[in-house]
């Protein structure tokens, strides 16, 4: 069982802050169809509910900034150059990854490097016979200063091309650049962006405002990928870990622990043993790793020394010397243009003990509970040319999971939720901003395989967050974000591919209303159909 779900969920990885082209128009014009009684040689391309990138009306200038197919695990290098003719300062700049392939092969992990930045990190969609082509689209406007000069671009999918995978990624990737004409303005974004080399960092000495994003993602082929299902000794499963599934994405700055945060329980296109689930609509973030965002603007006065630093990243709970996880780091940096050098200081760093325990329970049924929990508040001032601001960061993190299974893991089930609250407030010129986000991941799925060798999943995967602006106080905008995916597939293993009589049913719903407006989507599938194209707002 466990051999099976580790070549299975094989590869895999994700995108920032994006989604499939395919939740765009050309998708809700399609139209549902009659399903088959059970999967064939082809099915529906993947599509999802969630969002396209809005653009504005304005002048768009595209390049393109990688073509190549991936057999291997040779990265692609090319170049990049600016465009001419939609100016210096974009409204909106989008990336767009249009993908095909053929044949049989794994989901894949992907990244894309512009200047050493992270611009994309990415999965792929397991392939039928007949083939498949999906697009991804995703607002990088906020790398826009990596954008403004010539710059290396890297890319890689790493793939193995065989006899027996014979599946070919073929990709290409564009930059739209909208041009910031009439009453559209310049979109507001960092003054700089900062890949971090190793752990060494030195940013400009009149930084005013500092965010690192962090793809952290659990890396394809081992127990990482799947890291909420470790149970640690003596619980007998495949997976071991000390800690359990309890893990905890850190950033630590100049070794003082500057930012905690729960990692998205990421599901790939392989994932749970059962890949007929995800054909169609991919879980969520299948193919959008959405970074964690640090605010470490308490630190700015430290950084400012004009000295390198240590910064850090770290994953706590996985198994000393055991690899498993990627954490790319970008650093966003906004500058005080009217001082040359902006000092201040850390002011204050509280930090709770960690909470982390497991639970093993033996019988016919084996459980393991496991409960996790931290909290972190540091606050800092900076002396800017227009006049002192101070901001405070304060995060919780929480997990509650339970995994029960039987000998030989020919049952295996988990439920979890996890969570991750912050609160930043900048006090400084008018009255006080705070930002507030409550984060909730939840999962809940369960694999069995019964005496006919026929193994079947039950999942549920949500993604919810409430998030608030207040200003003096005051609520000054909101949204609620709600993307849940429901999925319920079977296939016959052990026989060859057009022996496994694959059924299967998935649904996706994206909510997300506020005082910006209202987006509500559905999408249901059967048998790799898509039978439902359901928008409310």
């Amino acid at each position: 069982m466990r051999s099976l779900r580790i070549m299975s969920m094989i590869g895999g990885l994700v995108l920032a802050a994006g989604a499939l082209l395919g939740a765009g128009p050309a998708a809700a014009a399609a139209q549902p169809a009659e399903p088959p009684a059970e999967f064939g040689t082809d099915w529906h391309d993947p599509v999802t509910a969630a969002p396209p990138v809005a653009v504005p009306h304005t002048r768009g200038c595209q390049v393109t900034l990688a073509q190549a197919q991936f057999r291997d695990f040779t990265p692609y290098k090319g170049s990049y150059a600016p465009p001419k003719g939609c100016g210096e300062r974009w409204s909106k700049v989008v990336l767009r990854l249009d993908g095909t392939v053929k044949g049989r092969q794994y989901d894949r992990l992907g990244y894309l490097h512009v200047g050493g930045v992270e611009v994309l990190r990415t999965s792929t969609p397991e392939p039928s016979p007949d083939g498949i082509a999906w697009n991804v689209e995703k607002d990088v406007t906020r790398y826009s200063d990596t954008f403004r000069s010539a710059q290396p671009v890297e890319m890689l999918i790493g793939n193995v091309v065989d006899e027996t995978y014979t599946g070919v990624i073929d990709v290409k990737v564009t930059l739209t650049f909208y041009a910031a004409e009439g009453r559209v303005k310049p979109a507001a974004t960092p003054d700089k962006v900062l890949p971090l080399e190793g752990t060494t960092l030195t940013t400009p000495r009149n930084s005013e405002r500092i965010l690192a994003e962090v793809y952290a993602t659990g890396s394809g082929g081992g127990c990482e990928e799947f890291w909420y299902l470790a149970v640690p000794d003596p619980a007998p499963y495949s997976c071991k870990a000390a800690a359990g599934p309890n893990r905890e994405v850190r950033i630590k700055v100049d070794g003082r622990l500057a930012g905690i945060a729960s990692p998205f329980p990421n599901v790939w296109t392989g994932g749970w043993s059962n890949p007929f689930l995800w054909y169609v609509v991919p879980a969520p973030h299948a193919f959008d790793v959405r970074p964690i965002e640090y605010d470490l603007t308490p630190y700015a006065a430290l950084l400012n020394d004009g000295r390198a630093h240590q910064v850090e990243v770290s994953v706590a709970g996985v198994p000393e010397g055991q690899s498993g996880w990627s954490t790319p780091v970008n650093v966003l940096v906004w500058q005080d243009r009217g001082s040359e050098v902006v000092t201040g200081a850390l002011t204050r760093h509280e930090e709770s003990a960690p909470t982390d325990s497991t639970t093993y329970t033996p019988g016919t049924e084996l459980r393991l509970d496991a409960k996790a929990g931290h909290r972190l508040t540091t606050a800092g001032y900076v002396d800017t040319s227009h006049g002192r601001v101070t901001t405070t960061v304060a995060r919780g993190v929480a997990a509650d999971t339970v995994h029960r299974w039987t000998e030989g893991e020919n049952t295996d089930a988990l439920k979890g939720s996890w969570t991750d609250d912050s609160a930043v407030t900048t006090d400084g010129r008018g009255p006080a901003v705070t930002a507030r986000v409550h984060r909730t991941y939840t999962m809940d799925g369960t694999i069995t395989i019964g005496a006919d060798n026929r193994l079947r999943t039950v999942i549920t995967l949500g993604d919810r967050a409430d998030s608030a602006t207040l200003r003096g106080g005051r609520t000054a905008s909101f949204s609620h974000l709600d993307d849940t995916y429901r999925g319920d597939a079977s296939w016959t293993m052990n026989v060859p591919r057009d022996q496994r009589h694959a059924t299967g049913t998935s649904a996706e719903r994206y909510r997300l209303y506020g005082s910006d407006g209202c987006y509500d989507r559905s999408l249901r599938t059967a048998q790799g159909t898509l039978t439902e194209d359901l928008r409310r707002c």
